[in-house]
C-alpha cells in the first residue's frame, strides 16, 4: 500500500535526517572519490553526451541512471553523480534533451545564466522533443548501455532519480524497463501527475519499482490535489511508495539553484539513499 505523508517536515525530523546523512557518509563502501568520466551513447535518435561516475574499491555496483532538471546536463550534476557514486552505485546522468541541444555536463545551463522566461521558453523547446515515446526509447537504450559496463551489478536492479522535469523522465523510464528498475525518486517533479491522458502517474501500474515522491511546498500549494492523484495511483498499482511534501522552495535539492536548501537537500539524499539500499542491494 502506498504511503502518504502530507504534513510539513519539522525540525526535529530534519535534523534526523541529517544525522542519518551524516551516518551514511561514515559508513560509505567505497575506498573515496568516485571516477568521472565524459561519455557517449547511442541513444534512441542519435549520440548523447552522459557523464559517468564509477565508485573506487571491488565491484560490481547496483546502477542509478540520474536525470537532470530542465536546465539539463550540466556541472552540478557532476556535483550530484559523484556524490551518490561515492555511496557505492554506479551512477549516469544523461542529456535527454540532446535532441534539441548537446550538452556534455562542461558548461553551466542553470536558471541564473538566464532570465526566468528565457529559461522558461528554452525548457518548453528541449521538452518538445522529449517526449514520452523518446524518453521510454532512451531508457531501454540507457539501461542497456549500463547494463554492459563491467562495474555494473547486472544481478541488482537500477535505480532512477529525477529532479523537477527529470522526475517525470525517473517515472517513464520504469515504465519502459520494468524488469530492470526497482527504485525511482522524484525530488521537486514537474509534470508526474497532470489531467493529460498521458501523465506518468498514470501508467505507474506497468512498473514494478518502490518510489519515493518528494513534493515542493509551493509546488504542493498550486496543484494541491497531485498528492492525492499520486497516492490514488500508487494504491491501485499496489506499489511501495512514499509521498512527501517538503517545506522548501521548488528546486531546493539543487544547489545551483535559487531555492537551494541544504537542510531539505540533505534530508533527500538521506532519504534518496534509505530507498536505494532496501530496494538494489
Amino acid at each position: 500500500m502506498a504511503r502518504h505523508f502530507p504534513l510539513a517536515r519539522t525540525a526535529a525530523t530534519g535534523a534526523l535526517a541529517l544525522l542519518l546523512a551524516a551516518c551514511a557518509t561514515m559508513t560509505q563502501t567505497t575506498g573515496g572519490a568516485a571516477a568521472q568520466q565524459s561519455v557517449t551513447i547511442e541513444a534512441a535518435a542519435g549520440e548523447t553526451g552522459a557523464l559517468l561516475f564509477t565508485p573506487t574499491g571491488d565491484g560490481p555496483w547496483p546502477a542509478v541512471l540520474l536525470y537532470p532538471d530542465v536546465s539539463g546536463l550540466r556541472p552540478v550534476y557532476a556535483e550530484l553523480g559523484r556524490k551518490l557514486a561515492d555511496h557505492g552505485y554506479v551512477v549516469l546522468v544523461p542529456n535527454p534533451f540532446y535532441r534539441s541541444v548537446a550538452l556534455d555536463g562542461s558548461a553551466a545551463t542553470a536558471a541564473p545564466a538566464l532570465p526566468p522566461s528565457e529559461t522558461f521558453q528554452r525548457g518548453q523547446e528541449w521538452r518538445a522533443l522529449a517526449t514520452d515515446d523518446a524518453v521510454m526509447a532512451d531508457a531501454r537504450a540507457l539501461v542497456a548501455w549500463l547494463d554492459r559496463q563491467p562495474g555494473v551489478d547486472q544481478t541488482a536492479k537500477i535505480g532512477v532519480v529525477g529532479y523537477d522535469i527529470g522526475g517525470a523522465h525517473a517515472f517513464i523510464a520504469a515504465r519502459a524497463v520494468p524488469q530492470r528498475i526497482g527504485a525511482v525518486a522524484a525530488v521537486h517533479p514537474t509534470a508526474i501527475a497532470t489531467a493529460r491522458d498521458t501523465s506518468p502517474h498514470l501508467f505507474v501500474g506497468q512498473s514494478r519499482a518502490a518510489y519515493l515522491v518528494e513534493i515542493a511546498g509551493p509546488d504542493d500549494a498550486r496543484e494541491p490535489e497531485d498528492r492525492g492523484d499520486l497516492v490514488a495511483a500508487f494504491t491501485a498499482a499496489g506499489l511501495s511508495a512514499t509521498v512527501d511534501v517538503v517545506p522548501a522552495a521548488h528546486g531546493y535539492a539543487v544547489p545551483d539553484q535559487p531555492g537551494h536548501d541544504p537542510a531539505a537537500a540533505a534530508e533527500f539524499f538521506a532519504d534518496l539513499l534509505h530507498l536505494l539500499e532496501q530496494k538494489l542491494r
